[in-house]
């Protein structure tokens, strides 16, 4: 008697090559090193060989053209700068972080993704990190385990550490902004319903983790992704937003006088800012002396902590102190500008920044331009307003943060779907039939 393997179902084929991408958020759930690679960069790496590997043995095309240049724009920037580097090590350290996070992970994305059902696989594990991180945060808040904020442990930071107080606002905010592209998209009324409770669910570790970057990013992304899918919805999204809220602060006072005060200080920037708020100035403007002084390739990657004494003034502190979620009491070096754009301005000069910058333009455009076409009556509504969501989160929330830490991986994933949506979003032509065609979806629109 012969044995055979039974060949998959199409739709399982189709996704089975985004299981390995769905990989690297899961990996984000389990606790995280505070230095070194941890398992989702290990996978981050994985799935770029896993997707050349298959390109290989099926003889697929690979990018585009425009695919190609879009996502390789940052490429000859990267290399100068890695060329100018203080020493060896730290240029091909950095020259590593920027591929991986900007152009390989992300093309790899793009190419493993067959159809929208693999996006939306993706996004809801975006989602469930962002609630198991949440989870933990929450409970942080509660038990006073979390990393020191004001003399308490109370400051919600999941997994990640105190050393990393960004990572689970950063998961939490990606996982909230999936979730209402997803409610707000024309799928069945059991999706939406469950992502629009998820999004609630995960409005209140975002609030416990006291990131004014990711608060703020967060508003604007949400109300650009409601003004585009229509005001009725937005209403009844901004609606069910203001009642969660008040039910959380207002009625079960959950940290309503810590976030308050939080959310006052955003607006004393200017008039009474706080030492964190003195410290981002004084390194954005010492980045932005570092680049007048080095304007088209800057001083090279990771050649930022090497100049800031020099053009810091006497404002700066010695560093940012972190204490709780296990961690004993340590100040650390402020090593990097806490701005994305002065990053890469003072590190990569102008030849940098516009290749990065320009590469995000245009996927933001060519993004923007794909979800209006489809707003109306096309399929995949949810994921044009998942990617683009995404991707004008993160353009604003590189404002107030750079990349940097386990959660950068993530940002990586993120700009692949935000790519597969923007280039390659359209059903490939060698694509079977069963792949592209969703009824559930095509009787809604109609």
């Amino acid at each position: 008697m012969s044995l055979a393997l039974t060949p998959l179902p199409r739709r399982v084929a189709a996704l089975t090559p985004a299981l390995p991408v769905v990989a690297v958020p899961a990996l984000l759930a389990l606790p995280v090193m505070p230095e070194g690679a941890g398992p989702a960069d290990v996978i981050s790496g994985l799935v770029v060989v896993y997707c050349v590997i298959r390109l290989l043995r099926e003889r697929r095309r690979p990018l585009s053209p425009v695919a190609a240049v879009v996502l390789g724009l940052p490429v000859v920037g990267l290399a100068l700068a890695a060329m100018g580097a203080f020493s060896p090590e730290a240029g091909l350290t950095g020259l590593g972080r920027y591929l991986q996070t900007f152009v390989l992970v992300p093309a790899a994305v793009v190419l493993l993704l067959r159809d929208r059902a693999g996006f939306r696989m993706v996004a809801w594990s975006f989602v469930g990190l962002g609630l198991c991180q949440g989870a933990v945060g929450v409970h942080q808040f509660v038990t006073r385990t979390g990393a020191s904020y004001q003399g308490a442990n109370i400051r919600a930071v999941g997994t990640f550490g105190a050393h990393d107080v960004m990572g689970m606002a950063t998961a939490v905010s990606l996982g909230l902004v999936c979730a209402v592209g997803i409610a707000l998209g024309r799928l069945s009324l059991r999706q939406r319903v469950a992502a629009a409770g998820c999004a609630l669910v995960l409005l209140l570790p975002l609030a416990l983790s006291f990131s004014r970057g990711a608060w703020i990013a967060t508003v604007l992304t949400c109300t650009m992704q409601l003004v585009l899918a229509g005001w009725r919805r937005a209403l009844k999204v901004a609606g069910a937003a203001v009642a969660a809220g008040v039910i959380l602060v207002g009625g079960f006072g959950v940290g309503s006088a810590l976030l308050q005060q939080r959310i006052d200080s955003i607006a004393q920037v200017a008039d009474a800012p706080d030492q964190s708020v003195v410290d981002r100035y004084t390194l954005w403007a010492a980045a932005t002396d570092i680049w007048r002084q080095h304007p088209l390739t800057g001083v090279g990657l990771k050649g930022f902590p090497e100049y800031r004494d020099g053009h810091a003034t006497l404002a700066l502190s010695s560093g940012s102190e972190t204490d709780g979620a296990g961690m004993v009491y340590q100040r650390q070096p402020l090593l990097s500008p806490h701005n994305m754009y002065l990053l890469v301005l003072s590190e990569q000069g102008l030849i940098g920044l516009l290749g990065l910058a320009g590469s995000w333009l245009a996927l933001l455009v060519c993004g923007m331009r794909r979800l209006l076409r489809v707003r109306d009556r096309g399929p995949g509504l949810d994921c044009g307003l998942a990617a683009c969501g995404l991707l004008v989160w993160l353009l604003t929330d590189f404002v107030y943060g750079d990349i940097g830490g386990p959660a950068t991986v993530l940002i990586a994933v993120s700009m692949g779907l935000v790519a597969w949506w923007a280039l390659a979003g359209e059903p490939r032509a060698d694509a079977p039939r069963a792949e592209v065609r969703e009824p559930a979806e095509e009787a809604l629109a109609r």
